[in-house]
């Protein structure tokens, strides 16, 4: 008989959650203006609005806190921090910020100017906003089968590369800064990008003189489906495909919430000097001193342990298989979902759930705001909110799917947290042909609304 799965880490520190009525949920989410992001936590139940800073810290973790040293300039922590980034991501020059929308905001304020052309695939809504903010473009290059749910491909975070060379034929080299490539990609499903993909996006780039940014937020995720489902890699260690994947890149931005396991930071790695003198100028403008940038001495040291667990294979299957233990369930319950499942979070297609919503109702949303209503729990709605308005016409962009997403926090919930989580949208499923209208705007910002927008029911 063989052994049923286990964890790679024993629990040793608890923190209640509250177990609200519906009723009350009710209330609750019609004061927050049907914006989860309004809720505050105590009045949810299980939280998977986001897998960013959202973690539990490790024992090795805490302490190495305690090691912090917070001095203004020239800090302990800085260099054992860099030696860190050196070893396991393999760049010589970096910068620390508090978090991956500050190292965007520093390294785009450097190199993104009015009329740059960004490709990629599919940009997340920080990384497009910082863009569109700059009144750049951001030009989504990602394969056709990242957007189709019915086709399992095991690397929908591809990039076509055709369409690729296409966009810098059509705009000219001059006016694209960077490709930015997204690992794990995070608007079409946590999905990863295989190491043949990046071989052949960096080709492309060094033919036309391009530089290759990479978004490694979710680097080591990326990392294991690579060994997992790409020929040539099955015996090869996690860290080792780590290295060779970030070094095709010339730079990276990273929010070190998510796979640097901490709750707080982020990083910009940079080959070249030149760009590193540039961008340090808007590092100490915007987020502090070059050698502490926006974190704590404390931060530092947390993240440099970080780093070193998250490419630990135990780890890793812990992970992902959690958040492939939730995508089973809800096949099982017949919600429909995108496959093959991602690294951090399940996407559930909220087209295919919620076929009698008007898109321009924002669908999306809808079953967003049900599910909280349902059983206290708070997700994210990746779809027509989040895409935001196009910024010439100020019309509604609607994506080509919408989904609610999923993100399940590292080490922090168990399969039973996972399982009442299927269970509750199993119960919206099965009365899904009563939910006929959604949610109009009240008041919305002109860039990134999705995080502050008041809504109200339609009818």
């Amino acid at each position: 008989m063989d052994f049923p799965f286990a964890e790679s880490y024993k629990i040793k520190t608890v923190e209640p959650v509250y177990r609200s009525t519906r009723e009350q949920r009710e209330q609750w989410i019609k004061e927050a203006h049907y914006n989860l992001f309004n809720l505050r936590s105590n009045q949810v139940f299980i939280d998977l609005l986001t897998d960013s800073g959202t973690g539990a810290m490790s024992a090795q973790q805490w302490a190495a806190i305690m090691n912090g040293d917070e001095s203004y300039a020239g800090a302990s922590s800085y260099y054992k921090l860099k030696k860190v980034v050196e070893e396991i991501l393999g760049f010589p020059f970096f910068l620390p910020v508090h978090q991956g929308r500050a190292a965007e905001n520093v390294l785009f304020s450097a190199l993104v100017k009015e009329g740059d052309i960004i490709p990629g695939n599919a940009h997340f809504d920080t990384t497009k906003g910082h863009i569109e903010f700059r009144k750049a473009v951001a030009i989504d290059c990602t394969i056709d089968e990242a957007y189709d749910t019915s086709v399992s491909h095991p690397f929908k975070g591809n990039i076509d590369i055709g369409r690729l060379e296409n966009v810098i034929l059509r705009y000219g080299k001059e006016k694209i800064p960077f490709i930015i490539l997204t690992l794990t990609c995070n608007t079409v499903g946590g999905q990863p990008v295989s190491i043949e993909n990046i071989r052949l996006v960096k080709k492309l780039a060094g033919q036309y003189g391009i530089p290759l940014l990479v978004d490694a937020a979710r680097f080591a995720e990326n990392a294991w489906f690579i060994r997992e489902r790409e020929e040539g890699f099955r015996n090869r260690s996690v860290r080792e495909i780590v290295a060779e994947m970030l070094s095709y890149a010339d730079m990276f931005t990273m929010s070190c919430k998510k796979d640097g396991l901490v709750n707080i930071g982020g990083l910009i790695g940079m080959r070249s000097k030149e760009v590193f003198d540039k961008a340090s100028v808007y590092n100490i403008m915007f987020e502090g001193f070059l050698t502490y940038g926006g974190m704590a001495g404390r931060d530092m040291e947390a993240l440099a342990e970080g780093l070193e667990e998250v490419v630990d294979e135990q780890y890793l299957e812990s992970r992902i298989r959690q958040v492939e233990f939730l995508g089973k369930k809800l096949d099982e319950f017949g919600v429909p979902v995108l496959k093959p499942f991602g690294g951090h979070a399940v996407f559930v297609d909220a087209l295919a759930f919620l076929p009698l919503v008007p898109r321009e109702q924002y669908v999306a949303q809808t079953l967003a705001v049900e599910l909280y209503r349902e059983g206290g729990i708070r997700s994210a709605e990746i779809g027509t909110l989040m895409a935001d308005r196009d910024p010439v016409t100020r019309e509604n962009r609607y994506p080509r799917v919408e989904y609610v997403r999923l993100a399940i926090p590292r080490r922090v919930y168990t399969d039973n947290h996972m399982l009442y989580t299927a269970v509750a949208l199993a119960r919206i499923f099965e009365r899904r042909n009563f939910i006929r209208t959604g949610y109009s705007i009240v008041k919305e910002q002109p860039i990134l609304r999705h995080f502050t927008v008041h809504l109200k029911p339609v009818g």
